[in-house]
């Protein structure tokens, strides 16, 4: 999937990034808003993995996303 559509369904996508990274809090969404690039530094920080891995880790989970995890938008 495409990161803009998660970019721009960010709060439906929060509750699949909390299923996947539990270590992360509501600040932590709060100051990912969304980016891509964020949400790498903070599984880093949280996890204390190299960046390699949460890009990794990022990359997997964005090729599993898929349109049933947002509502439809009339």
């Amino acid at each position: 999937m495409n990161w803009d559509i998660i970019k721009g369904n960010w709060k439906q996508a929060k509750g699949k990034v909390q299923e996947q990274w539990g270590k992360l809090t509501d600040d932590d969404f709060d100051r990912i808003e969304g980016r891509r690039e964020n949400l790498a530094g903070k599984i880093q920080e949280r996890y204390g993995v190299t960046r390699d891995v949460a890009e990794k880790q990022v990359k997997d989970w964005e090729d599993r996303a898929n349109d049933d995890w947002f509502e439809k938008r009339a």
